[in-house]
């Protein structure tokens, strides 16, 4: 016959399974968006305050989290990367993109890419370079792009929320990296950013390359941006006008299709009454 455990313990065991669960929790919220605030935190998690913060140092220290001088928010940091190094399932978003991206390498020929959100920088995560006869690089997987300079990341940063953008930018002005010089130029970027969302696209900063150019537009769902999509050309075939003319309509309907495959994967929850 089984022993009933001492007075207190079944709670005690209860109360450290909730610890691991608040924890969890909470990287999951930090994982929803670049940068979190305490408030931004409490408010989707309903973790007491005090708790967040003890779990942010906890995470902090381990090198999982780090913290936005400018502004106290908190982001993933690169030792989030050892809880998943044995895990090779690519996130969902690169598997609704992978068709849609070969169609278009497909009918256009051209090289097409799919880059997410790294902290301070767009990831390439899937390429279609491989399959494009046009193509400068013989693969651009997990390259890091500059937020401010590359089409990718300047098609991030124009369309995602006002308060994120300065979280974000927070971070990239601190990099120390010469592609991302023109973070330190407000007044600049902004207008290059509000340019940007008037038009509807991004383009590579015309100084990085004489050889090609990149239009890149982001791929939203749930009101945020998943990702970005970039198709690149050879400069000496056409100008960015000529390649806008042949080619927006047809990477908007793709990243539509993306968001709409996306949606289909992870339909949104019913509301109650």
């Amino acid at each position: 016959m089984t022993q009933p455990p001492p007075d207190g313990q079944d709670d005690r065991a209860r109360a450290g399974i909730r610890s691991v669960e608040r924890a969890i929790e909470l990287l999951q919220a930090l994982n929803r968006q670049a940068v979190s605030s305490i408030d931004d935190l409490y408010r989707r998690t309903g973790i007491p305050k005090p708790t967040i913060a003890r779990l942010l140092r906890t995470f902090e220290a381990k090198g999982l989290v780090a913290q936005s001088a400018r502004f106290g928010a908190y982001y993933l940091a690169s030792g989030m990367a050892s809880l998943y190094c044995g895990y090779n399932h690519q996130p969902q978003v690169i598997e609704v993109a992978r068709p849609v991206c070969d169609a278009l390498t497909r009918e256009f020929k051209w090289p097409v890419t799919l880059a997410l959100l790294d902290v301070d920088a767009m990831v390439v995560r899937y390429s279609t370079i491989p399959q494009s006869p046009l193509s400068l690089l013989h693969s651009s997987i997990n390259l890091r792009r500059s937020l401010v300079e590359r089409a990718l990341g300047l098609a991030y940063l124009a369309f995602c929320d006002a308060q994120e953008r300065e979280f974000i930018l927070d971070v990239v002005r601190r990099s120390g990296r010469e592609e991302d010089a023109l973070a330190h130029d407000r007044d600049g970027l902004e207008q290059l950013l509000a340019a940007t969302r008037r038009q509807g696209y991004a383009l590579r900063i015309p100084e990085l390359s004489e050889q090609s150019c990149t239009m890149a537009i982001p791929v939203c769902h749930r009101g945020r941006i998943a990702a970005t999509l970039g198709l690149t050309w050879f400069s000496s075939v056409m100008t960015p006008a000529e390649a806008v003319d042949r080619y927006l309509a047809r990477l908007t309907a793709s990243a539509n299709q993306i968001a709409s495959g996306l949606g289909q994967l992870n339909p949104a929850p019913i509301e109650a009454g």
